[in-house]
């Protein structure tokens, strides 16, 4: 057998880091082993799997095609695994919590120092998604937690959802930005003429989604809140922002908060999982997001 698990987790680490040593750092390894681990699949299968020539790594039509069957073997191997102790001790392997970009992983800190305290051997992995990304890595099995999801549950069922809280927005511009001057609230044509900063949709196969964007309107996406803050304070851009991620810059007078003649987006936000789900470390963070006192200390920032 030419294939291992170890070689595909590398190459999956490698496409989605966009270097050997990022995902050497996210494997914690160092980025000879993966050179060598990749080197030696693609000596094995007289193939190249990732084009060098970049500044970024890329995969090859060959190595794509691998990656594409290759997730597949990976999350199967991993769902096994969980099955296999959930079998022994009812407590998952790995419970992965997929976070909305408007949580601060740091709300979660105290929560998970609770877990930890049971010491069921359970390990904890958090990811950031964005908007419909929340959805997509419940319903392709990149996570068994979704928080801060929004909008409606992938089709054909399967999820229980429950409300987690309501997270506040602005609207908010750099003082030099066109819209500061302008008298209250701005209008539906004043804002489209603007170029609008947004977060990326994170989904990677469900419909991507966007939220307080003007049809018509220009667009900077970027990657994270901390760079859409840093592009609207830098004059690129409006936008909306989360309440607690715009305060710093309200603050220091480095955005400027407008009324808007606009609906504001929704800020509900829930938390969901697959319905069938059923391991010890789910159930107990379930048990404890039941609490509004934890659920508050989520949004509270």
């Amino acid at each position: 057998m030419k294939l291992s698990l170890d070689a595909l987790q590398a190459m999956d680490a490698i496409e989605r880091k966009g270097s050997f040593a990022a995902a050497a750092a996210e494997l914690h390894r160092v980025p000879s082993a993966l050179t060598y681990t990749v080197r030696k699949l693609e000596q094995d299968l007289g193939v190249a799997l990732f084009d060098r020539s970049g500044h970024r790594a890329r995969l090859t039509a060959a190595g794509e095609e691998l990656m594409r069957e290759g997730r597949q073997l990976l999350r199967a191997a991993g769902e096994i695994e969980c099955r296999v102790k959930r079998v022994a001790t009812g407590w998952e392997t790995e419970l992965r919590i997929a976070v909305d970009i408007v949580i601060p992983a740091a709300q979660l800190f105290p929560l998970i120092a609770d877990f930890y305290a049971e010491e069921s051997g359970t390990r904890i992995r958090l990811a950031y998604e964005v908007l419909a990304g929340t959805w997509d890595a419940l319903a392709s099995g990149r996570a068994e937690l979704a928080l801060g999801v929004s909008g409606d549950a992938p089709a054909g069922g399967g999820y229980a959802i429950r409300m987690l809280g309501y997270k506040d927005f602005v609207f908010a511009v750099a003082p030099g930005h066109p819209l500061a001057s302008l008298p209250e609230p701005l209008k539906h044509e004043q804002i489209v003429a603007h170029r609008a900063v947004a977060i990326g949709d994170s989904s990677r196969n469900l419909q991507l989604r966007s939220v307080g964007l003007l049809t018509g309107q220009d667009v900077l996406t970027v990657p994270d809140l901390t760079s859409k803050v840093a592009a609207q304070a830098a004059g690129l851009g409006c936008g909306y922002l989360p309440t607690h991620a715009a305060a710093p810059m309200i603050k220091s007078k480095h955005l400027l908060v407008k009324e808007v003649e606009e609906v504001k987006p929704v800020g509900n936000l829930y938390y969901a999982w697959r319905s069938r789900e059923k391991g010890k470390a789910l159930r107990w963070f379930l048990k404890r997001l039941e609490d509004q006192d934890v659920r508050a200390s989520l949004l509270r920032y």
